[in-house]
Protein backbone atom coordinates (compact mmCIF):
# COMPACT_ATOMS: atom_id res chain seq x y z
CA UNK A 1 0.00 0.00 0.00
CA UNK A 2 2.52 2.54 0.85
CA UNK A 3 6.03 3.59 -0.53
CA UNK A 4 9.32 3.04 0.76
CA UNK A 5 12.42 5.52 0.93
CA UNK A 6 13.89 5.81 -2.66
CA UNK A 7 10.64 5.85 -4.97
CA UNK A 8 9.90 9.13 -4.97
CA UNK A 9 11.38 9.68 -8.22
CA UNK A 10 11.78 6.13 -9.35
CA UNK A 11 11.59 5.49 -12.91
CA UNK A 12 8.87 3.80 -14.99
CA UNK A 13 5.41 4.37 -15.29
CA UNK A 14 2.64 4.69 -12.60
CA UNK A 15 3.20 1.96 -9.59
CA UNK A 16 0.02 -0.38 -9.77
CA UNK A 17 -1.64 -0.56 -5.72
CA UNK A 18 0.12 -3.63 -4.30
CA UNK A 19 -0.79 -4.18 -0.29
CA UNK A 20 2.42 -4.79 1.28
CA UNK A 21 3.04 -8.03 3.10
CA UNK A 22 -0.81 -8.89 2.67
CA UNK A 23 -0.31 -12.05 4.01
CA UNK A 24 1.86 -11.29 6.87
CA UNK A 25 -0.18 -8.68 8.24
CA UNK A 26 -3.69 -10.83 7.80
CA UNK A 27 -1.66 -13.48 9.95
CA UNK A 28 -0.27 -11.08 12.57
CA UNK A 29 -4.19 -9.92 13.02
CA UNK A 30 -5.45 -13.22 13.67
CA UNK A 31 -8.77 -12.34 12.26
CA UNK A 32 -12.06 -13.88 13.52
CA UNK A 33 -15.66 -13.20 11.74
CA UNK A 34 -17.34 -10.48 13.34
CA UNK A 35 -14.19 -8.64 14.96
CA UNK A 36 -13.71 -5.16 14.47
CA UNK A 37 -10.96 -3.71 12.74
CA UNK A 38 -8.60 -0.26 12.58
CA UNK A 39 -7.29 0.11 9.29
CA UNK A 40 -5.25 3.61 10.38
CA UNK A 41 -3.66 3.72 6.76
CA UNK A 42 -6.84 3.03 4.34
CA UNK A 43 -4.63 4.35 1.34
CA UNK A 44 -6.64 2.44 -1.66
CA UNK A 45 -8.08 0.22 1.06
CA UNK A 46 -6.00 -2.72 0.06
CA UNK A 47 -5.59 -4.12 3.59
CA UNK A 48 -9.34 -2.84 4.20
CA UNK A 49 -11.01 -4.77 1.38
CA UNK A 50 -8.63 -8.00 2.75
CA UNK A 51 -9.97 -7.29 6.57
CA UNK A 52 -13.27 -7.76 5.37
CA UNK A 53 -13.54 -10.41 2.79
CA UNK A 54 -11.83 -11.99 6.14
CA UNK A 55 -15.06 -11.44 7.94
CA UNK A 56 -14.47 -8.32 10.46
CA UNK A 57 -16.02 -5.04 10.55
CA UNK A 58 -13.67 -2.05 9.32
CA UNK A 59 -13.04 1.30 10.70
CA UNK A 60 -11.15 3.10 8.00
CA UNK A 61 -9.28 6.20 8.56
CA UNK A 62 -7.07 8.38 6.38
CA UNK A 63 -6.06 11.87 6.29
CA UNK A 64 -6.01 12.87 2.73
CA UNK A 65 -9.84 13.94 1.47
CA UNK A 66 -9.00 12.10 -1.92
CA UNK A 67 -8.65 8.80 -0.41
CA UNK A 68 -11.38 8.98 1.26
CA UNK A 69 -13.68 10.15 -1.69
CA UNK A 70 -11.87 7.30 -3.47
CA UNK A 71 -13.65 4.75 -1.23
CA UNK A 72 -17.04 5.67 -0.47
CA UNK A 73 -17.89 3.41 -3.55
CA UNK A 74 -16.27 0.33 -1.36
CA UNK A 75 -17.62 1.95 1.79
CA UNK A 76 -21.51 1.73 -0.13
CA UNK A 77 -20.13 -2.20 -1.45
CA UNK A 78 -19.86 -3.53 2.41
CA UNK A 79 -22.70 -1.06 4.01
CA UNK A 80 -22.46 -1.41 7.48
CA UNK A 81 -19.15 -3.04 8.01
CA UNK A 82 -16.92 -0.62 6.99
CA UNK A 83 -16.87 2.96 8.07
CA UNK A 84 -14.43 5.33 6.55
CA UNK A 85 -13.13 8.46 8.50
CA UNK A 86 -11.41 11.26 7.35
CA UNK A 87 -8.53 12.46 9.55
CA UNK A 88 -5.43 11.92 11.14
CA UNK A 89 -4.67 8.16 12.61
CA UNK A 90 -2.70 9.54 15.37
CA UNK A 91 -6.55 9.54 17.17
CA UNK A 92 -7.42 6.34 16.33
CA UNK A 93 -8.78 5.74 19.28
CA UNK A 94 -11.32 9.02 19.13
CA UNK A 95 -12.99 7.21 15.89
CA UNK A 96 -14.69 4.41 17.83
CA UNK A 97 -16.77 3.69 21.36
CA UNK A 98 -15.18 1.09 23.31
CA UNK A 99 -12.13 -0.95 22.29
CA UNK A 100 -11.25 -2.97 19.15
CA UNK A 101 -9.72 -6.48 18.57
CA UNK A 102 -7.08 -5.20 15.86
CA UNK A 103 -5.07 -1.74 14.97
CA UNK A 104 -2.99 -2.17 11.53
CA UNK A 105 -0.95 1.07 10.77
CA UNK A 106 0.56 1.42 7.27
CA UNK A 107 3.57 3.83 7.28
CA UNK A 108 4.31 6.19 4.73
CA UNK A 109 3.12 8.08 1.43
CA UNK A 110 0.81 5.76 -0.75
CA UNK A 111 1.24 4.64 -4.60
CA UNK A 112 -1.56 7.27 -5.35
CA UNK A 113 -0.22 10.34 -4.08
CA UNK A 114 3.21 9.81 -5.52
CA UNK A 115 1.67 8.84 -8.68
CA UNK A 116 -0.15 12.20 -8.38
CA UNK A 117 1.80 14.78 -10.09
CA UNK A 118 -0.39 17.38 -8.89
CA UNK A 119 0.14 16.50 -5.40
CA UNK A 120 3.91 17.23 -5.33
CA UNK A 121 5.11 13.78 -3.48
CA UNK A 122 7.78 13.10 -6.44
CA UNK A 123 9.88 14.46 -9.18
CA UNK A 124 9.23 11.65 -11.43
CA UNK A 125 6.86 14.03 -13.37
CA UNK A 126 6.87 17.73 -12.67
CA UNK A 127 4.73 19.42 -10.23
CA UNK A 128 3.79 21.78 -7.71
CA UNK A 129 6.39 21.04 -4.53
CA UNK A 130 3.51 20.02 -2.38
CA UNK A 131 3.48 17.23 -0.37
CA UNK A 132 0.78 17.31 1.95
CA UNK A 133 -1.50 14.60 2.81
CA UNK A 134 -4.22 16.29 4.33
CA UNK A 135 -3.84 19.39 1.90
CA UNK A 136 -3.55 21.55 4.59
CA UNK A 137 -0.92 23.27 6.95
CA UNK A 138 2.51 24.77 4.95
CA UNK A 139 3.84 23.03 2.01
CA UNK A 140 7.33 21.51 1.02
CA UNK A 141 7.99 24.97 -0.87
CA UNK A 142 6.77 26.73 2.59
CA UNK A 143 9.82 24.77 4.04
CA UNK A 144 12.46 24.83 1.55
CA UNK A 145 11.73 28.73 0.85
CA UNK A 146 11.92 29.50 4.59
CA UNK A 147 13.79 27.60 7.03
CA UNK A 148 17.23 28.49 8.40
CA UNK A 149 20.16 27.24 6.79
CA UNK A 150 20.83 25.20 10.09
CA UNK A 151 17.17 23.70 10.09
CA UNK A 152 16.98 22.32 6.60
CA UNK A 153 20.43 20.87 7.18
CA UNK A 154 19.12 18.50 10.56
CA UNK A 155 15.93 17.98 8.38
CA UNK A 156 18.11 16.62 5.06
CA UNK A 157 20.65 14.95 7.75
CA UNK A 158 18.04 13.34 9.96
CA UNK A 159 14.69 12.72 8.34
CA UNK A 160 16.33 11.78 4.91
CA UNK A 161 19.78 10.21 6.16
CA UNK A 162 21.55 12.30 3.62
CA UNK A 163 25.30 12.87 3.89
CA UNK A 164 25.52 16.18 2.19
CA UNK A 165 22.71 17.48 3.72
CA UNK A 166 24.62 20.70 4.81
CA UNK A 167 26.12 21.11 0.79
CA UNK A 168 21.98 20.97 -0.32
CA UNK A 169 20.97 23.45 2.19
CA UNK A 170 23.59 26.26 1.31
CA UNK A 171 22.49 25.63 -2.49
CA UNK A 172 19.15 26.12 -1.48
CA UNK A 173 19.58 29.57 0.19
CA UNK A 174 21.67 30.39 -2.33
CA UNK A 175 19.34 29.94 -4.85
CA UNK A 176 15.67 30.72 -3.21
CA UNK A 177 17.56 34.32 -2.54
CA UNK A 178 17.04 35.35 -6.13
CA UNK A 179 14.13 33.15 -6.85
CA UNK A 180 11.81 30.56 -4.59
CA UNK A 181 11.55 26.89 -5.39
CA UNK A 182 8.01 26.07 -6.36
CA UNK A 183 8.36 23.07 -8.50
CA UNK A 184 9.63 19.13 -8.05
CA UNK A 185 11.54 19.15 -11.11
CA UNK A 186 13.37 22.46 -10.30
CA UNK A 187 14.28 21.47 -6.55
CA UNK A 188 15.37 18.18 -8.22
CA UNK A 189 17.80 19.29 -10.67
CA UNK A 190 19.01 22.06 -8.53
CA UNK A 191 19.91 18.90 -6.56
CA UNK A 192 21.48 16.29 -9.30
CA UNK A 193 23.63 19.32 -10.84
CA UNK A 194 25.35 20.21 -7.17
CA UNK A 195 25.30 16.29 -6.16
CA UNK A 196 26.23 14.81 -9.65
CA UNK A 197 24.77 11.24 -10.18
CA UNK A 198 27.24 8.34 -11.40
CA UNK A 199 25.79 5.79 -14.14
CA UNK A 200 25.82 2.96 -11.08
CA UNK A 201 23.71 5.23 -8.97
CA UNK A 202 20.87 3.39 -8.33
CA UNK A 203 18.42 6.28 -6.88
CA UNK A 204 18.38 10.05 -7.78
CA UNK A 205 20.12 12.54 -6.10
CA UNK A 206 17.14 14.01 -4.68
CA UNK A 207 15.36 11.13 -3.13
CA UNK A 208 16.66 11.58 0.19
CA UNK A 209 15.59 15.10 0.33
CA UNK A 210 12.42 14.61 -0.96
CA UNK A 211 11.77 11.46 1.41
CA UNK A 212 13.04 14.10 4.45
CA UNK A 213 10.64 17.12 3.03
CA UNK A 214 7.72 14.59 2.90
CA UNK A 215 8.49 13.12 6.66
CA UNK A 216 8.57 16.38 7.97
CA UNK A 217 5.59 18.35 6.43
CA UNK A 218 3.64 15.36 7.33
CA UNK A 219 5.14 14.95 10.32
CA UNK A 220 5.05 11.08 9.97
CA UNK A 221 7.07 10.65 12.84
CA UNK A 222 5.11 12.23 15.39
CA UNK A 223 1.75 11.37 13.99
CA UNK A 224 3.37 7.39 14.22
CA UNK A 225 4.49 8.13 17.47
CA UNK A 226 1.14 9.45 18.77
CA UNK A 227 -0.85 6.70 16.91
CA UNK A 228 0.86 3.62 18.72
CA UNK A 229 -0.15 5.56 22.05
CA UNK A 230 -3.56 5.83 20.50
CA UNK A 231 -3.86 2.31 19.71
CA UNK A 232 -2.62 1.69 23.15
CA UNK A 233 -5.83 2.71 24.32
CA UNK A 234 -7.82 1.85 21.97
CA UNK A 235 -7.25 -2.22 21.86
CA UNK A 236 -8.93 -4.85 23.95
CA UNK A 237 -6.82 -7.23 25.97
CA UNK A 238 -6.01 -9.74 22.66
CA UNK A 239 -6.18 -7.32 20.76
CA UNK A 240 -3.51 -6.94 18.00
CA UNK A 241 -1.52 -3.87 16.90
CA UNK A 242 0.48 -4.65 13.58
CA UNK A 243 2.63 -2.26 11.79
CA UNK A 244 4.53 -2.11 8.60
CA UNK A 245 7.08 0.28 8.04
CA UNK A 246 9.52 1.59 5.32
CA UNK A 247 12.10 3.48 6.57
CA UNK A 248 14.69 2.45 9.22
CA UNK A 249 13.22 5.80 11.36
CA UNK A 250 10.18 4.09 11.63
CA UNK A 251 11.02 0.71 12.13
CA UNK A 252 13.11 2.15 15.18
CA UNK A 253 9.90 3.81 16.80
CA UNK A 254 7.79 1.59 16.65
CA UNK A 255 10.85 -1.29 18.15
CA UNK A 256 11.20 0.71 20.94
CA UNK A 257 7.58 1.32 21.83
CA UNK A 258 6.94 -2.61 21.89
CA UNK A 259 10.13 -3.05 23.67
CA UNK A 260 8.92 -0.27 26.27
CA UNK A 261 5.50 -1.77 26.57
CA UNK A 262 6.36 -5.26 26.69
CA UNK A 263 7.58 -4.58 30.47
CA UNK A 264 10.78 -3.65 32.40
CA UNK A 265 11.92 -4.79 35.46
CA UNK A 266 15.12 -2.96 37.62
CA UNK A 267 16.75 -5.46 39.43
CA UNK A 268 14.75 -8.97 40.49
CA UNK A 269 10.83 -8.89 40.74
CA UNK A 270 11.34 -10.99 43.62
CA UNK A 271 13.39 -8.53 45.89
CA UNK A 272 11.47 -5.85 48.00
CA UNK A 273 13.19 -3.32 46.08
CA UNK A 274 12.61 -4.25 42.46
CA UNK A 275 10.27 -2.21 40.45
CA UNK A 276 8.34 -4.32 38.25
CA UNK A 277 6.49 -2.55 35.12
CA UNK A 278 3.92 -4.22 33.93
CA UNK A 279 3.50 -4.70 30.38
CA UNK A 280 0.40 -3.45 28.05
CA UNK A 281 2.10 -5.64 25.11
CA UNK A 282 3.28 -8.95 25.02
CA UNK A 283 4.03 -11.32 22.58
CA UNK A 284 5.82 -9.19 20.57
CA UNK A 285 7.30 -11.17 17.27
CA UNK A 286 10.52 -10.63 15.81
CA UNK A 287 10.29 -7.96 12.49
CA UNK A 288 9.20 -10.02 9.50
CA UNK A 289 10.83 -8.39 6.25
CA UNK A 290 9.50 -8.50 2.83
CA UNK A 291 10.59 -11.76 0.96
CA UNK A 292 12.54 -12.07 -2.48
CA UNK A 293 9.46 -12.41 -4.85
CA UNK A 294 7.55 -9.96 -2.88
CA UNK A 295 10.41 -7.11 -3.42
CA UNK A 296 11.15 -8.21 -6.98
CA UNK A 297 7.10 -8.23 -7.81
CA UNK A 298 7.39 -4.62 -5.99
CA UNK A 299 9.96 -2.84 -5.41
CA UNK A 300 8.52 -0.17 -3.28
CA UNK A 301 7.59 -3.18 -1.32
CA UNK A 302 11.81 -4.21 -1.28
CA UNK A 303 12.64 -2.01 2.49
CA UNK A 304 9.44 -2.97 4.23
CA UNK A 305 8.95 -4.47 7.82
CA UNK A 306 6.40 -6.05 9.48
CA UNK A 307 6.03 -6.28 13.61
CA UNK A 308 3.51 -7.35 15.85
CA UNK A 309 2.25 -7.35 19.45
CA UNK A 310 -1.14 -8.49 21.51
CA UNK A 311 -2.26 -6.20 23.96
CA UNK A 312 -2.51 -7.15 27.60
CA UNK A 313 -5.15 -6.27 30.44
CA UNK A 314 -2.98 -3.98 32.13
CA UNK A 315 -4.39 -0.26 31.87
CA UNK A 316 -2.77 2.26 28.81
CA UNK A 317 0.09 3.55 30.58
CA UNK A 318 1.14 7.63 30.33
CA UNK A 319 2.27 8.84 26.80
CA UNK A 320 6.24 9.54 27.20
CA UNK A 321 7.67 10.58 24.03
CA UNK A 322 11.62 10.05 25.21
CA UNK A 323 10.96 6.23 24.59
CA UNK A 324 11.78 6.92 20.88
CA UNK A 325 15.04 9.29 21.22
CA UNK A 326 13.90 11.49 18.68
CA UNK A 327 16.36 15.24 17.80
CA UNK A 328 14.36 18.06 18.20
CA UNK A 329 13.79 19.73 14.83
CA UNK A 330 11.79 22.93 13.52
CA UNK A 331 8.16 22.96 14.05
CA UNK A 332 6.12 22.67 10.65
CA UNK A 333 4.72 25.14 12.10
CA UNK A 334 7.94 27.43 12.06
CA UNK A 335 7.54 27.95 8.01
CA UNK A 336 5.82 30.92 7.07
CA UNK A 337 3.56 30.25 3.91
CA UNK A 338 5.13 31.32 0.84
CA UNK A 339 2.31 31.50 -1.75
Amino acid sequence: MMAGPGDEGAGGGPARHIPVLLAEVLDALRIEAGQTIIDGTFGAGGYTRAILEAGANVVAIDRDPTAIAAGRVMEAEISGRLRLVEGPFSALDQYVEGTVDGVVLDIGVSSMQIDEAERGFSFRHDGPLDMRMSGNGASAADVVNSYKLGDLARVFGFLGEERQAGRIARMIEDKRARRPFSRTAELADAIQTLVGRGPKDKIHPATRVFQALRIHVNDELGELARALFAAERALKPGGRLVVVTFHSLEDRIVKRFIADRAGKASGSRHLPEAHFIAPTFTDAAKAIATGEAEAEANPRARSAKLRAATRTETAPRTADFSIFGLPKLPAIGDAEETH
